[in-house]
Protein backbone atom coordinates (compact mmCIF):
# COMPACT_ATOMS: atom_id res chain seq x y z
CA UNK A 1 0.00 0.00 0.00
CA UNK A 2 1.35 3.33 -1.09
CA UNK A 3 2.23 5.98 2.13
CA UNK A 4 0.71 9.38 1.86
CA UNK A 5 2.95 12.21 1.44
CA UNK A 6 3.81 13.98 4.73
CA UNK A 7 1.67 16.65 6.22
CA UNK A 8 1.74 19.71 7.02
CA UNK A 9 1.35 20.85 10.83
CA UNK A 10 0.80 24.74 11.88
CA UNK A 11 0.33 26.03 15.34
CA UNK A 12 -1.87 28.69 16.03
CA UNK A 13 -4.19 30.85 17.93
CA UNK A 14 -7.85 30.59 17.68
CA UNK A 15 -9.71 33.69 16.39
CA UNK A 16 -13.09 32.98 15.88
CA UNK A 17 -15.14 29.87 17.03
CA UNK A 18 -18.67 31.51 15.68
CA UNK A 19 -19.63 28.31 13.24
CA UNK A 20 -20.52 25.17 14.49
CA UNK A 21 -17.34 22.31 14.17
CA UNK A 22 -15.45 25.60 11.88
CA UNK A 23 -12.68 27.66 13.76
CA UNK A 24 -10.60 30.33 12.00
CA UNK A 25 -6.59 30.03 13.42
CA UNK A 26 -3.67 32.75 12.92
CA UNK A 27 -0.80 31.36 12.16
CA UNK A 28 2.30 33.77 12.38
CA UNK A 29 5.48 33.03 11.06
CA UNK A 30 8.52 34.86 10.92
CA UNK A 31 11.51 35.28 7.97
CA UNK A 32 14.28 37.26 7.16
CA UNK A 33 14.26 39.55 4.39
CA UNK A 34 16.64 38.17 1.29
CA UNK A 35 18.16 41.97 0.35
CA UNK A 36 17.27 43.82 3.64
CA UNK A 37 18.20 41.09 5.77
CA UNK A 38 15.15 42.25 8.19
CA UNK A 39 13.23 39.59 10.48
CA UNK A 40 9.45 39.98 9.52
CA UNK A 41 6.59 38.85 10.54
CA UNK A 42 3.51 37.58 8.67
CA UNK A 43 -0.08 36.16 9.29
CA UNK A 44 -2.18 33.56 8.01
CA UNK A 45 -5.66 32.29 8.90
CA UNK A 46 -6.53 28.97 8.32
CA UNK A 47 -10.04 27.36 8.34
CA UNK A 48 -10.08 24.64 10.21
CA UNK A 49 -12.28 21.20 11.00
CA UNK A 50 -13.03 21.13 14.76
CA UNK A 51 -15.00 17.79 15.12
CA UNK A 52 -15.57 18.28 18.67
CA UNK A 53 -16.28 22.06 19.46
CA UNK A 54 -13.17 21.78 21.83
CA UNK A 55 -11.21 24.95 20.94
CA UNK A 56 -12.85 28.46 21.69
CA UNK A 57 -11.12 31.71 21.33
CA UNK A 58 -7.54 32.54 22.49
CA UNK A 59 -6.76 28.72 22.55
CA UNK A 60 -3.47 27.73 21.42
CA UNK A 61 -3.98 24.75 19.39
CA UNK A 62 -2.32 22.20 16.48
CA UNK A 63 -3.74 21.93 13.06
CA UNK A 64 -2.51 18.99 10.01
CA UNK A 65 -3.70 19.48 6.55
CA UNK A 66 -5.96 17.41 5.24
CA UNK A 67 -8.51 16.03 1.99
CA UNK A 68 -10.79 19.52 1.20
CA UNK A 69 -13.49 19.39 3.56
CA UNK A 70 -15.83 21.96 1.85
CA UNK A 71 -14.73 25.46 -0.16
CA UNK A 72 -12.18 26.86 2.60
CA UNK A 73 -11.60 24.14 4.87
CA UNK A 74 -7.95 22.46 4.50
CA UNK A 75 -7.00 21.60 7.96
CA UNK A 76 -8.19 19.58 11.02
CA UNK A 77 -7.78 20.36 14.42
CA UNK A 78 -5.10 17.45 15.85
CA UNK A 79 -5.10 19.01 19.69
CA UNK A 80 -5.53 21.83 22.19
CA UNK A 81 -2.26 23.15 23.21
CA UNK A 82 -3.15 25.93 25.63
CA UNK A 83 -6.18 26.74 26.87
CA UNK A 84 -7.23 30.41 27.79
CA UNK A 85 -8.45 30.53 31.33
CA UNK A 86 -12.50 30.98 31.70
CA UNK A 87 -13.70 34.43 33.72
Amino acid sequence: MAERGKRKFRTGIVVSDKSNKTRQVSVERTYRHSLYDRVLRSKSKFIVHDEKNISHVGDTVKIMESRPLSKMKRWVLVEVVNKTSEI
